[in-house]
């Protein structure tokens, strides 16, 4: 997925021009996309707050290498800014959320586009002084003659295909997460303080409140959160003066592997770390929205939804089954689709899907789940028959050999507690998701009698 950026990031007597990648906007795509034109109420705050994107970006956590950086994806909403993105290894998720209160004498707009944080663009960053008062201009007014191919300053930008996956892969996880303790300002800064280098592997625990700080113990700890990789979270130092608190999520099944989100509140903004289980996994691999996309109809009701979007920072999911005359049910799975293609995400703090828009490529869907396109050729091969005797249970035939696979008693999500005599079964446990012959068994049975006939 290519953008061109039409300029670059300047810092001058005027302000903070921040250049942007032609964008999804309400009309359509914009060459030059508008999303801001103000103050920044915390100047720093918004500075180091992309520098710590950009940190995040070019830093590969897993076999620490450095790597040439990614622009984050940048969201605007009507009522915040929100810039996101992924480590190197794509182990850690990024969001950065600047709210009205910290922007000051300008509208917000609404659409998706990339944000240039070159090399040269961090340097500027970096260097603004504390009491800078900085205008900032998020796509500026004197970019909207130009196009992308006139540009003497275009700068080509790859936004990775992984993203896409790893971004639905990441909002289906995080649907997962409640807070499970804060710590105030002193707190939150001494834990900052005292946490291992990006360089630092190794070094993981549980994380608990003890009397407003942050205890780390090697033993799991009622009310603790497990965090795999503590150097994951070393980018956050860069905040550490403008840190108000400090807040630490994790799934809410005591049993999950979802791994961990730590929040630091900050003046006009709030950034989100989400950090996958095991430092050497990242989110593109999870298969957590897998059984959503293998539901009927699903495309056609991701379609219908997707017109109705509006770069919502919350999407009301009863409007949209009101105005789709959809069932919540099936509401759910559409954004399921839509968050597989990277155009909704999930906000732990508003516990609710937002709006971002992604050039669509449906096709990206199934290249990014083989196991989806697997199970459907099982499906389509009629290579699955039940067992006598057990309705759950059925017999899949593939390649040269037969697995039997048995569904969970939930007959509206058969995935659960699902088990399989395959080999990824065996090493993953559903803890990655199905595997094929579970998708393509819950395929089945939850097809009507006369379709299931002719597809066995």
């Amino acid at each position: 997925m290519t953008r061109l950026f039409t300029g670059t990031t300047l810092l001058d007597d005027d302000g903070l021009d921040l250049a942007l990648a032609p964008g999804l906007g309400i009309e359509g795509l914009e060459a030059s996309p508008s999303f801001f034109h103000g103050f920044a109420t915390h100047p720093q705050v918004l500075a180091r707050g992309l520098v710590t994107l950009a940190d995040i970006t070019a830093t590969r956590y897993f076999n620490y290498v450095p790597t040439s950086e990614r622009d984050p994806i940048l969201s605007a909403h009507g009522d915040r800014l929100r810039a996101e993105c992924f480590s190197a290894c794509n182990g850690v998720y990024a969001c950065l959320e600047i709210n009205e209160q910290g922007l000051d004498g300008g509208e917000i707009g609404r659409g998706t586009t990339n944000v240039d944080l070159s090399p040269a663009s961090r340097a500027v960053l970096s260097a603004l002084p504390a009491q800078s008062l900085l205008h900032v201009d998020v796509g500026s007014e004197g970019l909207t003659a130009s196009t992308p191919t006139e540009s003497l300053t275009e700068r080509p930008v790859e936004m990775p295909e992984r993203w896409v996956r790893a971004l639905g892969n990441a909002s289906s996880m995080h649907k997962e997460f409640e807070e499970v303790f804060s710590v105030p300002q002193s707190g939150a800064r001494a834990f900052l303080a005292s946490l291992p280098s990006a360089t630092g592997t190794g070094k993981a625990g549980w994380l608990s409140n003890q009397r407003g700080t942050v205890r780390v113990s090697a033993r799991k700890m009622p009310g603790g959160v497990q965090v795999n990789g503590l150097h994951r979270l070393s980018a956050l130092k860069r905040l550490l003066t403008h840190v108000q608190s400090m807040s630490f999520h994790a799934p809410t099944e005591s049993d999950s592997v979802a791994g961990a989100m730590v929040t630091l509140e900050l003046p006009g903004a709030r950034l989100t770390l989400g950090l996958t289980d095991q430092e050497w996994r990242g989110h593109s691999g999870e298969g957590s929205l897998l059984v959503d996309l293998a539901k009927p109809e699903v495309r056609e009701d991701a379609a219908l939804l997707s017109a109705l979007l509006s770069f919502e920072p919350i999407i009301d999911v009863d409007r949209l089954a009101r105005e789709a005359a959809l069932s919540t049910k099936r509401v759910e799975a559409a954004l399921a689709v839509l968050a597989a293609s990277g155009r909704v995400g999930w906000d732990i703090h508003d516990h609710a899907y937002f709006h971002r828009e992604l050039p669509d490529n449906p096709d990206a869907i199934e290249k990014a789940n083989p196991r989806l396109v697997s199970a459907r050729k099982l499906v389509a091969d009629n290579a699955l028959r039940p067992l006598e005797g057990s309705p759950r249970t059925w017999i899949v035939r593939s390649r040269d050999a037969e697995y039997q696979t048995t569904l969970g008693e939930n007959p509206e999500a058969p995935e659960e507690g699902a088990r399989c005599t395959c080999s990824w079964y065996l090493k993953h446990a559903g803890n990655r998701g199905p595997c094929k012959h579970v998708l393509a068994a819950s395929m089945v049975s939850s097809m009507k009698p006369e379709e299931a006939i002719s597809a066995l």
